[in-house]
């Protein structure tokens, strides 16, 4: 009996380790340090920095002025959209000094095709480029720069509570635009439960939104969200009530790490 006891209380200790290593290997890590080059664009009204992700404006959305546009080859079609960087300013006198910041990605810097990529054409592929905020690009260089060199990292996205969800469409098709996503910030596949449905999975629309062709009217909706980088899924329950409404966001109490 004594040696069952001891192979139990083994076999629990072992099991409990594997879940908590689990658990933590679930959290986002930083990535290794890349090169790339960085500019600025904007004002300071976040208006239209939240463009191709679908985020609005991004102060009234939650990501206040540490944003930044992506090119084509970090965008990835709109899965990099959420997504977090430290940036430092490297090998330019423009650069301030031992500072770096942390951008969230809310937008796609387009390429322009008219330009060369070395000569205003920065965001053409395959170049991994930056496009700033104003307010973010000047905590690590001076505006008179235009364009500096700048080291890169992936980091985890720290978000304050849980992940928020804004509906457009209608009864008969929904289209959410997911936000304050944490961890990596990003989402690579995303289903919708109605309160008389089960799971139905939902088609990548562009930039953070997904969609659903399915009548979900006057249902209560819970929806699965699995990151794209890290490949964890959770489950956000009863998210939108009965009389949920186009136009509006819901929120939830539960995120990535």
């Amino acid at each position: 009996m004594g040696s069952l006891l001891h192979t139990w209380i083994l076999v629990s200790f072992f099991l409990v380790l594997a879940l908590v290593h689990e658990a933590k290997s679930a959290a986002f890590r930083p990535s290794a340090w890349g090169n790339a080059h960085a500019t600025f664009y904007g004002d300071d009204s976040g208006n239209g920095m939240g463009g191709a992700c679908g985020y609005g404006n991004v102060y009234s959305s939650g990501y206040g002025a540490n944003t930044a546009a992506l090119s084509t080859v970090l965008f990835n079609s709109g899965y990099g959209c959420g997504q977090c960087f430290q940036l430092q300013c490297t090998n330019s006198k423009w650069c301030t000094k031992g500072s770096s910041t942390t951008v969230t990605a809310t937008n796609l810097c387009p390429p322009n095709w008219a330009q060369d990529s070395n000569n205003g054409g920065w965001c053409n592929p395959p170049r991994t480029h930056f496009d700033m905020s104003r307010s973010a690009f000047t905590k690590i260089a001076q505006m008179q720069a235009g364009i500096v060199p700048v080291m890169f990292r992936r980091v985890p996205c720290i978000r304050t509570g849980g992940l928020r969800f804004n509906f457009q469409g209608n009864d008969y098709w929904l289209l959410v635009y997911v936000m304050n996503v944490g961890g990596g910030g990003d989402v690579s596949s995303m289903w919708v439960k109605g309160s008389k449905t089960g799971w139905i999975s939902m088609s990548h629309n562009w930039g953070a939104s997904y969609q659903a062709f399915a009548t979900l009217g006057g249902q209560a909706l819970s929806f699965k969200i699995t990151s794209y980088t890290n490949h964890e899924t959770i489950i956000a329950y009863n998210v939108a009530p009965a009389n949920w409404q186009a136009g509006m966001t819901y929120g939830c109490n539960v995120n990535f790490r």
